[in-house]
């Protein structure tokens, strides 16, 4: 009995100091103080899907609704709000299995389950027609969603979308450390169970090129909303979700006129992909910055939105004079 007592109290300790170890969820209604401005609002449907949005910028402006990426919140478009807000609606909302919005009621991290959280806030609003734009996965929602809904989408704004194949002879992109840790097995069950600060920042400073935009503020703030209840087993289940990639093949079907912005020095998804992007869609303007990394909306705010009312000016300027 003492040889057997030996021999288990080692992997007993081991297992203690594991548990102990182990990065805790964040407080809810903590987070929804700390994270919510005047403009937040929720809607949820009967299943249970809350969602986090603002309506924001100039009600009687051209409604555009941006998309986050994996790991982000609305929160990433609060620059281009400033920026746009004047002259256009600016809606944002925090997709499912993120920020405050939190996982998804069945665990449908496809595209069907977070277009459901876009019908929702486009429903809630009565939008029947809008801008869209996203950025990397809320980018490839965008795009999937303006080919089942063209007739509602009046123009599409791509920024790092994810989404294409890689182009002939390229291998795959280093990615981050926290997405390079949801490629395999054991790094999935680190990011649920174990996310120090350390390992956040370390994966924020590796998206960008303009590592200033990543200060504590902005760290705290993607480590403490990952870490409400649900978020990190969301992004293992978003990770390793269909990303249907054969809907690439139907890129051309979207007549909209399309905006693609791409950070030069993006290492999530190439630069290469707004090649893509631009040789697939039949209406397509594509711009590249130079020493921008993966979120040109934070990284290069007012460019960014200069080039994105450039373009819209470009779009609806034409249809205002017939009009009058």
């Amino acid at each position: 009995m003492k040889k057997l007592l030996l021999f288990t109290l080692p992997f007993v300790a081991i297992f203690a100091a594991l548990w102990l170890l182990r990065t805790p969820d964040t407080d809810p209604a903590a987070m929804t103080k700390k994270y919510t401005n005047p403009a937040s609002k929720f809607v949820e449907n009967a299943e249970g899907l809350r969602v986090h949005y603002r309506d924001e910028g100039n009600p009687d402006g051209v409604p555009i609704i941006f998309l986050h990426g994996t790991s982000a919140s609305l929160h990433t478009f609060e620059p281009l709000v400033d920026a746009l807000g004047e002259t256009y609606r600016i809606i944002t909302y925090t997709q499912p299995g993120h920020g405050l919005t939190g996982p998804h009621p069945r665990d449908d991290y496809s595209f069907a389950g977070m277009a459901e959280a876009l019908a929702l806030v486009t429903e809630e609003l009565g939008l029947r027609h809008f801008v869209l734009g996203g950025n990397s996965m809320g980018g490839w929602v965008s795009w999937r969603y303006a080919l089942t809904n063209p007739e509602r989408v009046d123009a599409l704004i791509l920024i790092d979308a994810a989404g294409m194949p890689l182009r002939d002879g390229e291998e795959e992109p280093p990615l981050n450390i926290g997405f390079r840790l949801l490629t395999n097995p054991v790094g999935r069950y680190i990011v649920q169970n174990y996310t120090p600060r350390e390992l956040v920042k370390e994966s924020a400073l590796e998206t960008v090129s303009v590592k200033s935009v990543m200060d504590a503020a902005a760290i705290d703030r993607y480590w403490e909303l990952l870490r409400l209840p649900g978020n990190r087993r969301a992004a293992v289940l978003g990770w390793v979700a269909d990303p249907e990639l054969h809907f690439a093949d139907r890129l051309g079907k979207i007549t909209a006129p399309t905006l693609v912005i791409w950070g030069a020095e993006d290492q999530l998804i190439f630069p290469s992909a707004a090649q893509t992007f631009d040789e697939r869609l039949p209406n397509a303007d594509v711009i590249v910055y130079n020493g921008v990394g993966h979120i040109p909306m934070e990284e290069a705010p007012e460019r960014t939105a200069r080039d994105i009312d450039a373009f819209l000016q470009t779009v609806f300027e034409p249809k205002l004079e017939l009009q009058q």
